[in-house]
């Protein structure tokens, strides 16, 4: 069997959906699918072509045994819509006059968002004559309009009428959360929906396997400070300012760090933020290679997961819980729903703060620093739980034997 995955993030990009993708295409392959992949030139997060890839350079190239199909893609640093707009579009574009020249497949995989992707899914699926797989790892554009990231009716209007072709046309819908697939099973009671978890490879996020770094010593930061750490998107989601908020109420605890590692659209907001209410104990710092983390999460002494307070973000599981709790760090999770039954209430791998209120994030902080010891039972408690339930060999496997039964 073969399965091409349309995808317009994918390695040397970092990211969850890069990372996700490439490590199910790996584990796919080792259990006898033939997997290729069709995405863009490498330029996410920084919005600039890497320099490796420029002058039409690697077009197609192998990537851990995966061959790798690229296309062109527009990318701007400005942050307007129209800029967005022609992003996504020039892959839509590209992808397909890319894609029509391959051979065909058993499977077409397709990465939403971006929603519009599925302009060249649909149309590549009929010329390779693979079946549709239409992989939802964000309820777009639902989740952009309660947002309020795009409030123009006519455009939500088509984006809405796109989601439901994509889904009438799809083999399978798959989605990254039970929230996700119960939203799309109610709307879409006729058609066939798949739980295809995120997850974690925890052979290479291991504590046992890796050395403690010089993170700290480098950071400035002492053996005996706490050091409460977020790394991922500085996006609107994760409503961000609920943790300089709780910082400012504990500039008293000199000992006490926040941590924030990533970029996105809100990263400037944030840092202005940073310096208008004058948080010498909060630290940004930039997204690192995948393969730094694991020394990362190993120096920190909690992971900081939170998003905003919408009905929507209750299926939800960000990615960065994974990585987090299989290093056995624990939570202070922010989020309501899915995330915290399977990790606080049946893990007990960390504490439940409720979203955007910061003073119940600074009470939950102060409370956790009266007894450290705690933290070392909820890691163990979280790696236990992910090894168990979300290990990504298992759930590859499963999904093999899924694709098998379409065959």
């Amino acid at each position: 069997m073969k399965l091409l995955i349309l995808t317009q993030y994918y390695p040397p990009e970092i990211g969850a959906p890069q990372n996700r993708l490439h490590e199910l295409a790996v584990r796919l392959q080792a259990l006898g699918l033939e997997v290729e992949v069709l995405t863009a030139l490498p330029n996410y997060p920084q919005m600039q072509i890497h320099e490796a890839y420029q002058g039409g350079k690697k077009r197609m190239e192998l990537i851990d045994g995966i061959t790798v199909h690229r296309s062109w893609i527009y990318v701007s640093q400005s942050k307007s819509i129209l800029a967005r707009l022609l992003n996504y579009f020039s892959f839509v574009w590209s992808s397909y006059w890319r894609g029509k020249k391959l051979n065909h497949f058993d499977f077409l995989l397709v990465e939403s968002p971006p929603l519009f992707l599925g302009y060249s899914a649909l149309r590549l699926s009929r010329k390779l004559k693979a079946k549709l797989i239409f992989n939802v790892s964000d309820l777009w554009p639902e989740s952009a309009e309660k947002l309020g990231v795009v409030k123009n009716k006519l455009f939500l209007k088509l984006a809405y009428q796109l989601e439901a072709t994509c889904y009438n046309r799809a083999q399978l819908i798959t989605g990254q959360t039970q929230g996700i697939v119960n939203d799309i099973s109610k709307r879409f009671a006729q058609r066939p929906v798949y739980w295809l978890p995120n997850g974690v490879n925890v052979d290479f996020y291991n504590p046992e396997l890796i050395p403690m770094g010089d993170f700290r010593e480098v950071n400035g930061f002492k053996s005996t400070d706490v050091l409460f750490f977020y790394g991922g998107i500085l996006g609107h989601a994760q409503g961000l300012e609920v943790i300089l908020e709780a910082a400012a109420q504990l500039k008293s605890e000199v000992e006490l760090h926040f941590i924030i590692q990533g970029s996105g659209p809100e990263k400037e907001k944030l840092l202005a933020l940073k310096h208008e209410m004058s948080l010498n104990n909060v630290h940004f710092f930039d997204p690192v290679a995948k393969s730094q983390m694991p020394q990362i999460l190993k120096a920190i002494d909690i992971a900081m997961v939170p998003l905003k307070k919408l009905p929507l973000f209750e299926g939800a599981i960000p990615s960065k819980v994974f990585e987090a709790l299989a290093m056995e760090k624990p939570l202070l999770l922010g989020v309501n729903g899915e995330a915290r039954l399977h990790f606080i209430d049946n893990a007990k791998a960390g504490w439940f703060v409720e979203p955007e209120n910061a003073q119940h994030l600074a009470q939950t902080i102060v409370e956790i620093l009266k007894d450290p010891e705690q933290l070392k039972q909820a890691g163990k408690n979280g790696r236990k739980y992910v090894v168990e339930h979300f290990n990504r060999d298992q759930i590859a496997a499963s999904f093999y034997d899924q694709l098998k039964k379409f065959k």
